[in-house]
């Protein structure tokens, strides 16, 4: 456990809502650059297509007028326009141009591009029978105004990011505080409070989480009960046989010390001392017994290994195991059955099962009765058959036999058992989803015990 604790300190581990945020904040980021570079580069296209039409309009305007019969005509230099305009006769004279500066020189009919001293000009070029027309344009302050077209196309989608992720970071906040208030009720509440966790509000992908949870919480809350209950049996049935064991002592002590009215006699002290150590005995037996169901009820994590285990083999050793007490009450214990049989589950536990079983069929038959243990392979699995010459249960006693501490009336009057037998037999039945059933033995009057394991 020492060396786990690293490993749980240093686990990484990371927010939904940070990472839920993250994400959407990067997607709308990368959408929002994207659009706005398709939107630049967009209107870049259209504004350059938009100047390239205007310089057309604008020449296809001129060359509808009347040709110029003057021999040069000069434009404004003070004026600030970005079109250059020249216009040359059909003699190739040059009739008009709108600057004294460097001018672009004739460039071929339609558009073109023109470097001049350093300055790239778009130009477009129509001719008519009585001139020639030519229009230019500085490409650097045609670009200037694209950019700014561009930049305008560009500003709304600058404006809707971040109220496009201030909403959603809203919604993700909002979406999320039902998880937080989960939270808060599991963190502040006792460490016996079992009681379900509220569900309303939550989203769908979380109620299943929180509906196991409650699951978890109810089977946990019977565990508890049962657990309780198991102590507070376990100590009553406790009190009596040591209660019995200090009285017992305390005659034993009297005989000894030869107290008024106790005559100590060899047979009174044989007597006490055997009582004595059959109190011990049933002490121990019961320790015994619940020392097993615990294990059995824990999921036997003492016990062995779950493997293949063949239950004919397994019957052998048992049979064995109880043979001496079979024999020592004149009891006809037989086994019938051939081959294997085998079942998975863990070998210790079924062994377990076993003894408890022959032990209460031997205990309750008479001497000179029969138990009889069988072995068949079903369709639906393995059984498991003990029936004995004893009384058998009453129909209305065998739905409680299974329960802790419960014992029949006769057992209760005959003084034997501690009413764990058959509960231990069931929890290790459960363990290996095997069906348990009473019946009465229709071969020998008695009880009849069957135990139907599933085939390995």
């Amino acid at each position: 456990m020492r060396n786990a604790q690293p490993l749980l300190t240093t686990a990484k581990t990371h927010s939904l809502r940070k990472r839920l945020l993250g994400s959407v904040m990067t997607a709308i980021l990368l959408a929002a650059l994207f659009q706005a570079v398709s939107a630049y580069r967009g209107a870049l296209q259209q504004a350059d297509e938009m100047f390239d039409y205007h310089l057309q309009q604008m020449a296809y305007s001129l060359r509808g007028g009347p040709a110029l019969a003057a021999p040069l005509l000069q434009g404004d230099d003070n004026a600030d326009v970005d079109y250059v305009i020249q216009i040359w006769g059909p003699d190739g004279v040059q009739l008009f141009r709108s600057s004294r500066g460097p001018m672009p020189p004739r460039a071929v009919l339609g558009f073109s591009d023109v470097m001049l001293d350093g300055s790239l000009y778009r130009v477009y070029s129509v001719q008519t029978p009585l001139q020639t027309i030519q229009i230019a344009q500085d490409m650097g302050a045609r670009q200037a105004r694209a950019r700014a077209l561009a930049v305008r196309a560009m500003l709304p989608m600058a404006l809707i990011a971040p109220l496009l992720m201030l909403i959603l970071w809203w919604v993700i906040r909002h979406s999320l505080t039902p998880l937080e208030r989960t939270r808060q009720q599991v963190a502040t509440r006792e460490a016996d409070d079992l009681s379900p966790l509220n569900e309303a509000g939550l989203p769908d992908e979380v109620r299943p989480l929180v509906q196991e949870l409650n699951l978890l919480f109810g089977r946990v809350h019977a565990a508890f009960d049962a657990q309780k209950s198991f102590v507070a049996n376990a100590a009553h049935e406790l009190r009596s046989p040591l209660t019995a064991l200090k009285l017992q002592a305390q005659a034993l002590g009297r005989l000894h010390n030869g107290a008024p009215g106790d005559a100590a006699t060899p047979t009174a002290t044989t007597t006490a001392i055997t009582r004595l150590n059959q109190g011990i005995d049933r002490a121990i037996r019961l320790m015994n017994q619940l020392l097993v169901l615990a294990r059995q009820e824990s999921g036997g994590e003492a016990s062995g290994a779950w493997q293949g285990v063949d239950l004919q083999n397994l019957v052998q050793q048992a049979v064995a195991d109880v043979l001496p007490l079979a024999q020592a009450r004149m009891i006809d214990l037989g086994v019938t059955g051939q081959g294997s049989a085998w079942v998975q589950g863990d070998a210790d536990a079924l062994r377990i099962l076993l003894r408890n079983l022959l032990d209460n069929a031997i205990k309750y038959t008479p001497p000179k009765g029969y138990v009889d243990v069988a072995v068949q392979t079903r369709d639906k699995g393995i059984a498991l058959a003990i029936d004995d010459s004893g009384p058998g249960i009453a129909m209305a006693d065998r739905s409680r036999v299974f329960e802790r501490f419960f014992r029949s009336p006769d057992a209760a009057a005959s003084g034997e058992g501690s009413g764990l037998g058959l509960a231990i037999v069931q929890t290790i039945a459960q363990r290996h989803q095997a069906s348990l059933r009473l019946d009465r033995s229709a071969t020998r009057g008695g009880l009849h015990v069957e135990v139907l394991f599933p085939p390995a």
